[in-house]
């Protein structure tokens, strides 16, 4: 059976992948994992064919670095670079939104779910949660999911804690990650999204409530009780490390023990393949919120914010 399920695979047309926004790292992290059969971690059955440049000018991550990253991907991968995100979605079947700057990422899905192309938004899914609602209202209007997820989420370590057998039922976790802020985003949103994706990955979703009771350590209520903290390192060390406390055991993921973005490109192929997100939209708008959240409690002196609250009273 599994020789026969190979033999479907490989008769499946590849996937012709368009990439929007090429002023990230990733774009060649990832172009490389699809498009390199030399790359050991080589992922078949998808190809980047086409990318719009995009850019924001008023942010320095992305401007200082697009116009190389668009050189690169061009000229080593033989991408073509194309004027309009509407020509890049007449030749892809799909489509990897990976500019830097989440406050454009909504805009620039809008033409993505126009023309129904499966679409992948990189971290963070965007600078604020009513952005994420609309990206998650945009897709049920035009039947186009999506996927937006931190590699972290799928990472060796994390995957092999939340499945460890000696842990049992896991009642809460800590976590931690790095922090660097971003003009015009929430806190957390630039590599606090790492630790805080992981931290679902852990829980699942269903926070209820949380408290910033200092400058980036922030502790959350799970609806049915479980309680999880996050704290973002700013300062000294910088590293992510998980501990998990189960009904059986308490268990930490192992430092240094990583596995690059691979796991991650793999999910993407395989919801570009079937259209099925390994991640809910409710979920991925609980990180978003979780983010918010942590930013509206700092700015009231630590006080409670609900979930609830966010989602009802905001637009």
């Amino acid at each position: 059976m599994m020789i026969a399920l190979l033999l479907v695979l490989a008769q499946e047309p590849e996937i012709r992948v368009g990439i929007v926004g090429l002023d990230t790292s990733h774009v060649i992290a990832f172009t490389d994992l699809l498009n390199n059969p030399k790359n050991a971690n080589h992922i078949p059955g998808a190809k980047v064919v086409a990318a719009y440049k995009g850019g924001s000018a008023d942010f320095k991550a992305s401007y200082e670095r697009v116009d190389n990253f668009t050189k690169q991907i061009s000229e080593k991968y033989g991408v073509e670079i194309v004027e309009t995100i509407d020509a890049l979605c007449a030749k892809v079947d799909a489509v990897l939104l990976e500019s830097v700057d989440g406050r454009i990422h909504l805009e620039q899905a809008r033409p993505v779910f126009a023309a129904k192309k499966r679409v992948f938004i990189d971290k963070p899914l965007s600078a604020s949660l009513k952005d994420a609602k609309e990206i998650v209202r945009l897709s049920k209007e035009s039947g186009t999911p999506f996927f937006s997820a931190s590699s972290l989420r799928f990472g060796e370590s994390v995957l092999q804690l939340k499945a460890d057998p000696e842990l049992g039922g896991i009642l809460g976790c800590a976590v931690h990650s790095a922090v660097s802020g971003a003009p015009q985003h929430p806190d957390f949103s630039f590599y606090g999204i790492h630790g805080i994706e992981a931290m679902f990955a852990l829980m699942g979703p269903g926070w209820e409530s949380l408290r910033r009771a200092d400058v980036d350590i922030v502790a959350a209520r799970w609806k049915d009780g479980r309680v999880a903290t996050y704290r973002g390192l700013r300062k000294g060390a910088s590293s992510f490390g998980a501990t998990a406390y189960g009904e059986k055991a308490v268990k930490s993921t192992v430092p240094g023990k990583g596995s690059g973005y691979a796991p991650l490109v793999r999910e993407i192929v395989k919801f570009f393949r079937t259209g099925v997100s390994p991640v809910s939209p409710e979920e991925m708008l609980e990180v978003i919120a979780f983010i918010e959240a942590a930013d509206v409690s700092k700015a009231n002196g630590g006080q409670e914010v609900k979930l609830s609250d966010l989602l009802e009273k905001r637009p």
